[in-house]
């Protein structure tokens, strides 16, 4: 961990855990626990508020030990509303390890399985927004690390329930500042509910002049008083679930499915062929990221999908070959590139490692098998085998036309089609790249990069890709298979030799692109309800899952887990994005 966000921990003679940074305990040293229920669950009318509710969002600042969240988890499962899902988010400046957290809630044994499933998926102490999936719990937990005024800029999200558990305002004054108080104003739902340990005046006044009714009642063991504060609103908006479908079914369309699937919507999902039938549909798929040194939002964009990408691909069985990817310099320059590269921040320790050689070796790529990958992510949703022709507006929601003539009534459609993005929405400047790899059995390969890629399979390896700008044809051509051996043989010419002697099979496709080599996804401005994911070229299995999410919490209004910085980038409303006519 970097010593810009080493929380400086001590141990006391108690094994009770403290922050030296700030000289502050993180939780009370009588029974933290029982402070945790009673100041912040109780303190925000919890369980009773989400009674009734399909959907809870809980904000905090201070996520620590990460206590407080799993009591709040322990009364989800006690008393949740039948399919209903929690969302929580949550902020860290100064992240504990996972084996520091393991140890300070290891005090309650009684909350043992839900300590067990959180610390098992511990993020990494990097910048940024980390989703924590606990569907076992029917909750979802964004942990963003970093500044919380950041945090809160960047979270586009709104709670119900705020825990304010930063360090005392008297030694971590960051923490309650007006640009803190402002954010948690401004992402509060309607009727929200705020509770905190603190009872410092600069706090009373400062969520009073925010529009909260802050009223004092008894404290937790020593401490004589707490706030809670409520900011009346309007009534909260009804809880219902939109009918969505889904057009398209390669890995963008796949990860919507999932992504909806695990909001509770079950969406119709309309492909005109087969699940992969176009370019997700190669037998191998190398998950790496796209590196930039100039640009930190795209480095953070694509570290954080790296990630994503990872956690989700790794619970589906047989969907990942291999760990691991070597990048090979393509020029002199890209040494000291991949240097730089592995020392920014976004990077835990040992996953971006610059070897003597010159090449990158980036320990959380993927080399995956895609079909098995949109079989898991599919949730069970049968694809319709449906050509769809057209889309118009039909009052609030959106008619499909199909190619002989018969409709279908939504209320959101996301058009996640691939190159066939660009029949539909034909605002969006869209390029075509048409790409064919090969691939034989029998002979084990590493997975590498240098321009061309070599992808394992569980037979063998695949190798390529071609990259023809504006070519939509997919018939296989021998003068490509030619083109692909070339470039295999520049970098392992013993590989290329036997696949040069062995039964090469091979498939085309068509990749979209966009002018600025950013993918779409979001809401297509001017037209509700109707939403995007493409435009994802050569890295859609590491961007789908992430972005799938950002679309579905839109559809949802619901928290993204993307930063809004990030999500300003993706936006097909972005000049770069819309065509030129």
């Amino acid at each position: 961990m970097s010593g810009e966000r080493d929380p400086q921990l001590i141990w006391t003679e108690a094994d009770e855990p403290r922050s030296g940074r700030f000289g502050d305990v993180y939780f009370s040293t009588e029974d933290g626990l029982a402070e945790s229920r009673s100041v912040f669950l109780a303190g925000c009318g919890l369980p009773e508020a989400w009674a009734g509710r399909r959907h809870f969002t809980v904000g905090e600042l201070g996520f620590g030990t990460g206590l407080n969240i799993v009591a709040l988890l322990d009364a989800w499962v006690q008393s949740r509303p039948r399919d209903a899902l929690l969302n929580v988010f949550s902020v860290e400046g100064f992240p504990l390890s996972r084996n520091d957290a393991a140890r300070a809630l290891s005090r309650w044994p009684e909350l043992r399985p839900i300590v067990d499933l959180l610390i098992q998926r511990w993020p990494a102490a990097t910048p940024g927004f980390h989703r924590i999936d606990l569907p076992e719990l029917q909750a979802v937990v964004d942990l963003a690390i970093g500044d919380a005024p950041w945090a809160l800029d960047q979270w586009q999200g709104r709670a119900d329930a705020w825990f304010l558990d930063g360090f005392a305002p008297s030694t971590n004054p960051d923490m309650w500042s007006d640009a803190v108080l402002d954010g948690v104003a401004r992402c509060s739902a309607p009727n929200a509910r705020l509770a905190t340990f603190t009872v410092a005046g600069s706090v009373r006044r400062g969520l009073t002049e925010r529009g909260f009714i802050v009223e004092k009642r008894p404290g937790h063991g020593r401490k004589r008083e707490r706030l809670e504060a409520r900011r009346p609103l309007s009534e909260h908006p009804p809880d219902r679930l939109p009918r969505v479908a889904v057009v398209g079914c390669g890995i963008a369309g796949a990860s919507l499915t999932r992504a909806l699937a695990a909001n509770g919507v079950a969406p119709i999902v309309l492909e005109q062929d087969r699940p992969g039938a176009g370019a997700s549909g190669f037998p191998a798929a190398l998950v790496t990221p796209r590196m930039d040194l100039g640009d930190a939002d795209i480095a953070a964009l694509f570290a954080q999908a790296l990630e994503r990408a990872g956690t989700l691909y790794r619970s589906i069985p047989d969907a990942v070959v291999a760990e691991g990817v070597t990048q090979y310099p393509g020029m002199e320059r890209d040494i000291a590139r991949f240097a730089r590269i592995a020392g920014q921040p976004q990077w835990a320790p040992g996953t971006m490692t610059a070897a003597a050689d010159g090449s990158l070796a980036m320990a959380n790529a993927l080399t995956v098998q895609p079909m098995a990958i949109l079989k898991g992510l599919l949730c069970g949703v049968e694809p319709q085998t449906i050509p769809v022709a057209g889309l118009t507006p039909n009052g609030p929601g959106w008619t499909i036309h199909d190619a002989t003539g018969e409709t279908l009534d939504v209320d959101s459609v996301v058009v996640a089609a691939g190159w066939g993005v660009s029949a539909l929405l034909r605002d969006l400047s869209i390029t075509p790249v048409r790409g064919q790899a090969d691939w034989i059995s029998g002979h084990p390969a590493p997975a590498e990069a240098w321009g061309g890629y070599i992808a394992p399979t569980p037979e063998g390896f695949l190798f390529g890709a071609t990259h023809d700008r504006g070519e939509v044809t997919t018939e296989v051509r021998a003068a490509d298979t030619v083109r692909n051996l070339a470039s295999l043989a520049k970098r392992r010419p013993d590989l290329a030799e036997t696949a040069g002697r062995s039964a090469l099979h091979s498939r085309a496709a068509v990749r979209a692109t966009t002018r600025d080599r950013l993918p779409l996804a979001g809401a297509i401005e001017g037209h509700p309800g109707l939403f995007v994911l493409g435009g994802l070229g050569s890295r859609g299995f590491c961007l789908a899952p992430l972005l799938a999410e950002h679309v579905a919490a839109l559809i949802l209004d619901r928290p993204s887990p993307l930063p809004s910085a990030l999500a300003r980038r993706v936006d097909p409303s972005r000049p770069t994005a819309l065509a030129q006519h």
